[in-house]
């Protein structure tokens, strides 16, 4: 809970705003170095905030992924990683899978009926919430998608987790070669996660953004260009700490 929350502080826009105070309560000896630093954190609000840049940030990370089962080894089963859930009175486990999750399980139940490979869905609980998120996605993919999860794994805090821990139900299942499914700008960490598992990872993002150049308005920050910023950002550090363990 505590990472979550130190994270959600750096991310922008709150980090810049926070540097920006951090910037102008600094005083004597120190006050023209934080004019200079609230200027730059400024500075770097608004670039994050533009689409245009935020955007080529997640694009970047959907770059080069691993889209092509291999030959030698094809996947034999589907891996449908958790997202978020959302709060209701309207299930009966209190919780329904969020807007992210839904994506997921959509693409996964494509896949599914594509190929006729099993499904393992990952997700442990999340802080506010007792039930697993695997095990709401498995509910939300047999009442949904008319697609059963063979497997369930419901303990999985963070993708790390996602990977190693599905990683040992499949292999005492004799699975080595396996589909994930996740949306594409969080493909790029999952893949490394699961290839330090040993498994043979074929990627199948839920899309892959439109590569299309900016309009001029995707110059003008706003609210999505700093949601989009977060995300990229989000995954960057997380690619890189996965490639520092």
């Amino acid at each position: 809970m505590m990472k979550g929350i130190l994270l959600s502080l750096g991310m922008p826009p709150t980090g810049f705003v926070l540097v920006i105070v951090i910037g102008l309560l600094m005083f004597g000896a120190w006050r023209r170095a934080g004019r200079r630093l609230a200027w730059g954190a400024l500075i770097a609000l608004i670039i994050f905030g533009t689409p245009a840049f935020s955007s080529s940030l997640l694009l970047a990370l959907e770059s080069d992924l691993p889209t092509t089962p291999s030959a030698d080894h094809p996947p034999q089963a589907i891996i449908i990683l958790g997202g978020e859930v959302i709060r209701t009175d309207e299930e009966p486990l209190g919780i329904r899978p969020g807007l992210l999750t839904l994506d997921r399980l959509r693409t996964g139940a494509t896949l599914q009926r594509r190929t006729g490979l099993p499904i393992l869905v990952t997700g442990g609980p999340t802080q506010r919430h007792t039930a697993p998120v695997a095990v709401v996605m498995a509910q939300s993919l047999k009442d949904d998608f008319r697609t059963p999860a063979k497997w369930v794994e419901p303990k999985a805090d963070d993708t790390w987790q996602n990977a190693r821990f599905s990683a040992d139900i499949l292999r005492a299942e004799g699975v080595t070669s396996v589909y994930v499914v996740t949306h594409s700008w969080h493909m790029r960490r999952a893949i490394l996660a699961f290839q330090g598992t040993g498994l043979t990872v074929t990627a199948f993002p839920t899309s892959l953004d439109d590569p299309l150049g900016p309009d001029f308005d995707d110059f003008i920050p706003r609210a999505a260009g700093w949601q989009t910023a977060y995300f990229a950002l989000h995954e960057w550090i997380g690619y890189a700490w996965y490639k520092l363990r």
